[in-house]
């Protein structure tokens, strides 16, 4: 099976990161989970872990423990990087080429296939910086998923913007390491 590692960003979306890391553990992948720091105001890295059967790392202090960093073993372990959900602020550190996290220095490190999901407010999706930004990883070769193009989402707005179903990206996931 598969090494796949899951990064999570701030979005009301990440409690939905918790059943994809579920479902691919049930699957036999090997889970590993990064995320940051404000993601952890929407879920517990502690989740994470129970559901992953991993350390959670979420800062650059997390690494201690080894002598070689965490975020370049796991990029270097990697056969897949799923960023799911994945912020507006993410998106655009990525493509720029910023690591000020582990979740966008392993980015940076690995030579794993790539798999964003975007979720946030569709004012933020549809913003030419945004969509910029997306076309900059699109031709660095990054596939995405989503976000779906209507429905309610968290802030009250109806439209583009909320993270693609779960069962979705799943499929997207298993047809990515095939």
């Amino acid at each position: 099976m598969a090494c796949i590692i899951i990064g999570i960003t701030g979005s009301i979306a990440a409690y939905k990161a918790a059943d994809i890391t579920s479902q691919l553990i049930k699957d036999g992948h090997e889970v590993h989970v990064v995320m940051t720091q404000s993601a952890t105001e929407f879920i517990t890295p502690l989740t994470l872990q129970v559901l992953s059967r991993n350390p959670v790392l979420v800062s650059l202090e997390d690494e201690k423990q080894s002598w070689k960093p965490g975020h370049i073993d796991l990029a270097d372990r990697a056969d897949l990087f799923v960023i799911a959900p994945a912020s507006a602020n993410t998106i655009g550190n990525l493509a720029n080429g910023l690591a000020p996290d582990p979740l966008t220095s392993i980015y940076l490190a690995t030579k794993a296939k790539i798999l964003i999901a975007p979720a946030m407010n569709g004012k933020m999706w549809d913003h030419p910086a945004t969509q910029r930004n997306v076309n900059t990883l699109t031709k660095d070769g990054c596939k995405f998923i989503g976000p779906e193009q209507h429905g309610m989402l968290a802030c009250g707005y109806k439209g583009s913007g909320r993270l693609q179903d779960v069962e979705t990206i799943l499929q997207k996931i298993t047809s990515l390491i095939s």
